[in-house]
């Protein structure tokens, strides 16, 4: 996980003895023990146990798991506990509990029910965490810490709060009457007078507005996370790592900058199994087998996310929690087929996952989240996933340092926009629920869904892409971090899929990637507003109109998929289609890849694609199936790898990644029910020794790990 520990893989579970009325404490580290597990996370939703009243602590009840887990070999992370405060902080001082939408406070008996920045909540959250830290932090089988429990679950609309938005707001544009300007406050009457004239959020309409809120929770967030890594660096060992559990996309979370707090990042990917992970499947809105804003499908989905991990620092990763089992509560009960809980572990790992851990190590008799799956269930003996997860650890053990270290291969390079995605959550594309009231068009998985067309259509094409943030490039402040020159001997092609917002330095470096001879590939929605949700006067897109060859002003909303017919010899899969929306987009100087088969929308192009000087700009005016999205890599890249032809007209996939000793590993995945053969470019090792293979079989829902000696050894930038 990090350089400040002892460098192995880490695998292994949350462990939760307090929340068992039984001690099964020997019995579970042996089981841990013989399922190769390594790491525990212990104690971040226990705040009540720590401290049972105001002041009486009760430190010790931890003592004997990592005494006994260290005795087994099992190192601990041990997450502090303050996403579920106890009952007797909310009944003694309720000014605390956090307000909704509606101006009600929070109902006590969840989770998150309180405001973050609130000066009582700090006080008691820095008074437990000191208390914990100083009781273990000398323990030998402290490894690390984990702040709070994945950040940003809810926007907080507490008084206090909207206080401090005006203070925010005062400092930044000095003056209302500047205010007024930059936020276009005429329209509807809403120019200020005083600060004290701004209206609530909860009111609010106006997208300049949401957008400031918005980065305002997302800061709040910030705060607390950086206060509490300070507490904790001030007392812990130099060799104990910090990190926290993000689950990615929360509302009053910007992960991008989140993650710069952190020793290393670590998420919860959940993930639906059985025929959610199926590659082809014919039904894919089976019962609850739908995407979510927490939980992916698809065997993309395990791929994207660990893309989207990885990018927060360009660097490996750790898992805190994936399914256990089952996740998503009794109505929703899809146990994982033989072999699954491994493919998605090895599909992680290859994109950069140096941590696995699973929830819960025990599955919970009470609680919100009784039915959510466990390793060992609830009748405690160790069954089917059990052995799976033990299995697992023992493959994963004898590959030793050669899964360490790992780097991600890629073809494509993809810009993620945290900021494009709150954007966007306002003025969607498309409701959340269809057409529906013009002044409550909300979407929070816009940006998400539009982003994830473009991925599934890279990886379903053969191709693996590398995730860069925005703000990785320009930062909020206006830095240039990443020269476009730079960037571009790395990431020769870009994919900026909805990048809604976008400023008029990230559309000035845009044109200079081009012009370095990078190709630029733009989706619908991207460089509509500015960095304050006003819209563009450029034409569109993104005023890159004369780069691109083609411009359009004009965008309509698709009641139904359109078909799509290939230009000038240009092929596109059969079923092509294009969905929810089309621009009409007219090309002056660039060629037309594809058309709709429509008696209007077929005098516009659905793709273009224009060559300038040494670099490319091709245009998506529509949000593709994953025929069409397929099909526009396959015309306008150069062809997916050797790799990928092997596994052509079938249900394997590829991933690979270089290690840290310049060895390159293949993954070959089966996301089916039928056997497989397929034939290598060239003879491969088993990655955990044995002699070249020429060819292998995969059976239904296997997994196969290969080797080879690249002859470039360098594993940070490697790309294929």
């Amino acid at each position: 996980m990090d350089s400040r520990q002892s460098y192995k893989f880490r695998f292994g579970a949350a462990f939760y003895a307090e929340y068992h009325a039984f001690d099964t404490l020997d019995e579970d580290m042996r089981l841990l023990a013989e399922a190769h597990c390594n790491t525990i996370r212990v104690g971040e939703g226990s705040w009540s146990h720590w401290e049972p009243e105001d002041g009486r602590f009760d430190l010790d009840w931890l003592e004997p798991v990592l005494d006994k887990a260290h005795e087994y070999g099992v190192e601990a992370i041990i997450g502090v506990p303050t996403f579920a405060i106890p009952l007797w902080l909310a009944r003694a001082c309720p000014e605390i509990t956090l307000v909704d939408i509606h101006g009600r406070r929070s109902a006590y008996g969840s989770r998150e029910e309180h405001s973050y920045t609130h000066p009582t909540f700090r006080y008691y959250s820095r008074r437990i965490i000191e208390a914990i830290v100083q009781r273990y932090r000398n323990h030998p089988a402290v490894i690390g810490w984990q702040l709070h429990n994945e950040p940003g679950l809810k926007i907080d609309y507490s008084p206090f709060v909207f206080e401090g938005f005006k203070d925010e707001l005062r400092r930044e544009y000095g003056n209302v009457e500047e205010l007024n300007r930059q936020w276009g406050l005429v329209f509807w009457s809403h120019e200020l007078t005083d600060w004290d004239d701004l209206w609530e959020p909860s009111g609010n309409d106006q997208p300049q507005y949401d957008i400031a809120w918005r980065r305002y929770q997302a800061k709040l967030t910030d705060d607390m996370l950086r206060e509490q890594r300070d507490w904790i660096r001030a007392l812990c060992r130099d060799d104990q790592f910090i990190t926290v559990n993000f689950a990615l996309a929360r509302p009053a979370l910007d992960e991008a900058k989140s993650a710069q707090l952190l020793d290393v990042v670590s998420f919860d990917p959940y993930y639906q199994m059985q025929d959610g992970m199926l590659l082809n499947n014919p039904d894919s809105n089976y019962g609850t087998q739908t995407e979510s804003e927490w939980k992916t499908t698809g065997p993309w989905g395990l791929s994207l996310n660990g893309d989207r991990i990885y990018a927060l620092k360009q660097q490996p990763f750790g898992i805190a929690e994936c399914n256990g089992g089952p996740i998503g509560g009794s109505a929703d009960r899809f146990p994982g087929y033989d072999g699954q809980w491994r493919q998605a572990a090895w599909q992680f790992i290859l994109r950069g996952a140096q941590m696995i851990e699973y929830w819960p190590w025990r599955q919970i008799t009470t609680g919100a989240e009784t039915f959510w799956g466990g390793i060992i269930p609830h009748d405690g003996k160790p069954g089917r996933v059990y052995h799976q997860i033990a299995q697992l650890g023992a493959e994963l053990e004898s590959y030793g340092t050669k899964i360490l270290g790992l780097h991600p291969d890629y073809d494509i390079t993809m810009l993620y926009s945290v900021q494009s995605r709150w954007a966007m959550e306002c003025e969607p594309y498309q409701a959340d629920n269809g057409f529906s009231d013009a002044h409550d068009a909300r979407n929070p998985q816009a940006y998400e869904q539009l982003f994830r067309t473009f991925y599934q259509g890279a990886f379903l094409s053969g191709r693996q892409t590398r995730i860069v943030y925005d703000t990785q490039i320009i930062d909020d402040n206006g830095n240039l971090l990443y020269p476009a020159q730079q960037f571009v001997l790395h990431h020769p092609v870009l994919v900026a899929a909805g990048t809604y917002m976008i400023s008029d330095q990230l559309t000035d470096w845009l044109k200079d990637y081009v012009q370095c001879g990078g190709h630029l590939i733009i989706g619908p929605e991207t460089g509509i507003v500015d960095e304050l949700a006003r819209a563009q006067s450029h034409t569109q897109p993104a005023g890159l109109q004369q780069l691109a060859g083609a411009s359009y002003q004009e965008t309509s909303n698709l009641l139904r998929e359109l078909p799509i017919r290939g230009c000038r010899g240009y092929d596109m899969r059969p079923h092509s289609a294009a969905t929810i929306v089309a621009q009409h987009l007219e090309p002056t100087s660039s060629e037309t890849l594809c058309q709709y088969e429509h008696p209007f929308f077929s005098g516009f192009a659905a793709a273009t694609t224009h060559q300038t000087g040494a670099g490319r700009v091709t245009v998506v005016g529509t949000i593709p199936n994953r025929e069409l999205m397929t099909s526009i890599y396959d015309v306008v890249l150069a062809p997916a790898s050797v790799w990928s032809d092997c596994c052509k007209d079938t249900a394997v996939t590829h991933t690979s990644a270089v290690n840290e000793n310049g060895d390159r590993l293949h993954a070959l995945f089966n996301w089916s029910w039928d056997c497989e053969r397929i034939t290598l470019p060239s003879p491969c090792s088993p990655a955990n020794g044995g002699e070249p293979v020429q060819e292998v079989l995969l059976r239904p829902w296997d997994v196969r790990i290969l080797a080879e000696k690249p002859e470039r050894t360098t594993a940070d930038d490697s790309k294929r």
